[in-house]
């Protein structure tokens, strides 16, 4: 459970570029939501797989990637409270896509259960389309495991399109995923 900070109305999301100083916040971060998310879902080996220090090594490797944007919500405290972090489109994305207007993925939006259903998840996703319609993208896409019906719900109020479901290869457990798409530039509202 997050601190409390303040005794004033909470304030809008600080969301900001992450830099390589918050890699093992947003490595503590993505093994506490996976584990809350999936833990139900997931086999038992995939989570014994998950651990912090593999995961550490993961977000430093691709808060260096020049090809990737990353962005972090900054709760009242300063804490990271959610991120979210794609670039050009991976494996699972590419193979799945519809379309070749499809080029970016998002990899991994991430919001402290704590935190959620404060718009955190909505402004992550909006700084992140940004970003990579700048760089040129005109559609992104992302993966979804089939079985996540509260973020399957979240992107479909996002106007996400589920366009075609594929099986994740991996790293940690072979899912069977719903591929949703947006164009982009694209304004999130909820529906």
């Amino acid at each position: 459970m997050r601190q409390w900070c303040s005794m004033t109305r909470p304030q809008p999301p600080l969301i900001r570029p992450a830099v390589p100083q918050d890699a093992p916040a947003l490595a503590a971060l993505h093994v506490a939501v996976w584990r809350d998310t999936y833990g139900a879902l997931a086999p038992a080996v995939a989570l014994e797989k998950l651990d912090l220090a593999h995961r550490l090594r993961g977000w430093q490797a691709r808060l260096q990637d020049p090809a990737q944007t990353t962005w972090i919500a900054l709760d009242d405290c300063g804490a990271v409270a959610g991120l979210v972090s794609g670039g050009a489109a991976g494996d699972g994305v590419s193979g799945a896509r519809p379309d070749e207007s499809v080029s970016a993925e998002i990899a991994h939006l991430y919001v402290a259960p704590d935190t959620r259903k404060q718009g955190l998840g909505r402004a992550l996703m909006q700084a992140a389309f940004d970003a990579l319609a700048d760089q040129g993208h005109r559609g992104v896409g992302l993966g979804v495991v089939r079985q996540n019906y509260e973020a399957r719900l979240f992107y479909a109020r996002l106007a996400g399109r589920e366009s075609a479901s594929y099986t994740d290869p991996g790293p940690l457990w072979r899912s069977l995923m719903m591929l949703v798409t947006w164009p982009l530039p694209a304004r999130l509202t909820d529906r």
